[in-house]
């Protein structure tokens, strides 16, 4: 089979799980979408300008931390060869911990990493990865390999590739955790202990709980960026899966579960209507004031963090708390 022949079958085959994802999700009450296709090229570009929103603090208090305790994440697991990203974004977060950074800024020595790393980028967006590979590969000492896929195939073929010494580290950034419910956030973390070997590490990035207010302002900006990346996802499936859902007659809703300590994103019908998904053989009627239930986002005490991780089958080598953010960064082994 030729790579071009390939490259066609795996777009089949994504296309096809695409449309039987939304035939379930959609089926269901409430009605849901998976927060992994909202990240389509413009979805993806749409999410980096919600991350320089000065509403939403997770990226800047991340790489705050970031940049001051890389030297302490690289000393603590020397010797490191490999990294493995799931979900790497634009590549800027990784850029902050192995590149040469501020000089004289904390933890940017330029010293503080391997000479050589191998680095594996995992993400279901093309265009992440397309970006990310860009601002990584231009590093020094650093060779880049993409994986599009999900985390978890993403992870298992980056694990397959490498080649013997040194530890591995798995980066999840972000507070992408976040996205998973608690039985999911086990599964998905005992999935990346079961990958590794004895002495390989994991780095989370999680949201603390905190204020409502601050919490609806991160996810329903003034500016509507992150209504518009939400609608983005009907548009999505209107153009890929020949939907016919009407833009206009859609609102984004953000609200705080207290109950759950997440955050959830709508999309609310504005009126009774009929919808079409053509490629998912699917009709059906949504009434005024039902949701799409698009993203969840929950948010974490520091102390539970190190619970999950441990329920996983890793150990706490150490957590760095961004308190005016309220935002945790987490090193962990496996045990």
């Amino acid at each position: 089979m030729t790579n071009q022949t390939t490259t066609r079958s795996h777009a089949s085959a994504r296309h096809q799980t695409f449309a039987d994802e939304v035939q379930y999700y959609l089926s269901l009450q409430p009605r849901q979408l998976p927060s992994r296709y909202l990240y389509d090229a413009l979805g993806s570009a749409l999410f980096e300008a919600i991350c320089r929103l000065p509403w939403y603090r997770i990226t800047r208090a991340e790489t705050r931390l970031l940049a001051a305790h890389r030297r302490s994440v690289f000393d603590r697991l020397d010797p490191l060869t490999r990294l493995v990203e799931l979900g790497p974004g634009s590549g800027e977060k990784l850029v902050t911990v192995i590149g040469p950074g501020d000089p004289g800024g904390p933890g940017n020595d330029d010293q503080s990493r391997p000479a050589r790393l191998d680095v594996h980028l995992v993400d279901v967006s093309p265009a992440a990865l397309a970006a990310s590979s860009r601002s990584v590969g231009a590093l020094d000492g650093v060779t880049v390999a993409t994986h599009r896929a999900s985390y978890e195939a993403g992870l298992a073929e980056a694990v397959s590739e490498t080649q013997g010494g040194g530890r591995t580290l798995v980066l999840f950034l972000g507070s992408n955790i976040g996205n998973f419910d608690p039985p999911g956030a086990d599964a998905f973390l005992r999935g990346i202990r079961s990958a590794l070997d004895s002495e390989d590490a994991c780095l989370i990035g999680a949201d603390l709980v905190k204020d409502e207010r601050e919490l609806i302002l991160a996810y329903d900006d003034p500016l509507g960026v992150t209504a518009a990346f939400n609608r983005n996802l009907l548009v999505r499936i209107n153009r890929e899966l020949g939907g016919d859902f009407n833009l206009d007659a859609f609102t984004h809703r953000a609200v705080w579960n207290a109950e759950q300590s997440r955050v959830e994103m709508h999309l609310v019908s504005l009126r009774r209507q009929r919808v079409r998904v053509a490629a998912a053989g699917l009709e059906f009627t949504m009434e005024k004031g039902e949701s799409i239930w698009t993203e969840s986002s929950y948010k974490y005490q520091p102390a539970a963090i190190v619970t999950m991780l441990e329920g996983a089958g890793f150990r706490l080598v150490e957590q760095w708390v961004d308190g005016e953010a309220g935002f945790a960064l987490t090193l962990s082994q496996v045990t």
